[in-house]
């Protein structure tokens, strides 16, 4: 009784020992479905990811540029300075404006606030006052940025020129995203309509700032700063995301088209030799 226990165990375990499990028979198919399942997942895990972190992006695209706060702060010492050039002299101009820049600055460093706005917008305010100081005119509190605007609508167009959308390139790089955008035409073409959108809003600033300059007319230039400085820019801002979401949109469907692409060709070389 007991040879014949044996004797059926040693033959069971011969059994299991010859008949191939399906991981071992078919260890392409079984990693096939493994990878296949976790790349779904995976990229169904990066792609919520990735989206929610380009609504970030642009939630915090006007943050980064100082917000509704850093819009009232860049106002406060152009009407400072209006104010006391008019109650006193430039000189009092000048050293008002300058003290309401450093307590901006002071504050927004203290309450932890993007750096580079409270930064950027000091040593403006800086340059300002100095240009001011050196051409003895309160007109001249505003030449800085006048000429600064012409720059910045001119390097705009001029990347459009080249093919090298500003907004795309800077938008693309900080978010690591590399340039996979331009080999697709019409996001290259969102990409220059937005730059181009830009470029209309510092131009536009540049000619009628220009012209009320040499008209003399101080007051105007500090309600024309005011007004088409980040209100403007707001407007631009809306076609800029557009041509964002409509880029990243394309890319994706782009990139997922390839990589489907490859998914067959590994699959149909896999069932070739094996």
């Amino acid at each position: 009784m007991a040879d014949r226990v044996e004797q059926a165990r040693a033959e069971s375990e011969a059994a299991s020992a010859e008949a191939p499990s399906d991981a071992g028979a078919h260890p392409d198919a079984a990693g096939a479905r493994s990878d296949s399942e976790r790349g779904a997942g995976g990229a169904t895990r990066e792609d919520a990811a990735a989206d929610a972190r380009r609504k970030l992006d642009e939630k915090s695209l006007l943050e980064q540029m100082g917000g509704i706060t850093g819009m009232v702060y860049s106002a406060i010492p152009v009407i400072v300075f209006v104010i006391a050039n008019s109650l006193g002299n430039l000189t009092i101009g000048i050293w008002s404006a300058l003290a309401s820049a450093v307590l901006i600055t002071i504050v927004r460093l203290a309450r932890k606030e993007t750096l580079q706005p409270a930064i950027s917008g000091f040593f403006g305010v800086a340059i300002a006052a100095f240009i001011a100081y050196r051409t003895g005119e309160a007109r001249g509190f505003f030449l800085w940025g006048i000429w600064v605007s012409l720059v910045y609508g001119g390097v705009f167009v001029a990347s459009v020129v080249v093919r090298w959308p500003l907004v795309g390139v800077a938008w693309n790089l900080l978010n690591g995203t590399g340039m996979a955008w331009r080999k697709d035409k019409p996001s290259v073409r969102a990409y220059d309509i937005a730059t181009l959108a830009c470029s209309v809003v510092f131009l536009a600033r540049f000619i009628v700032q220009r012209w009320l300059y040499a008209e003399n007319l101080t007051g105007w230039l500090a309600f024309t700063k005011i007004a088409m400085g980040l209100p403007l820019f707001g407007l631009a801002l809306i076609v800029v995301i557009w041509a964002i979401r409509r880029s990243d949109r394309r890319v994706k469907a782009i990139v997922a088209e390839q990589e489907e692409a490859e998914a067959d060709l590994e699959q149909r070389l896999r069932e070739k030799y094996s």
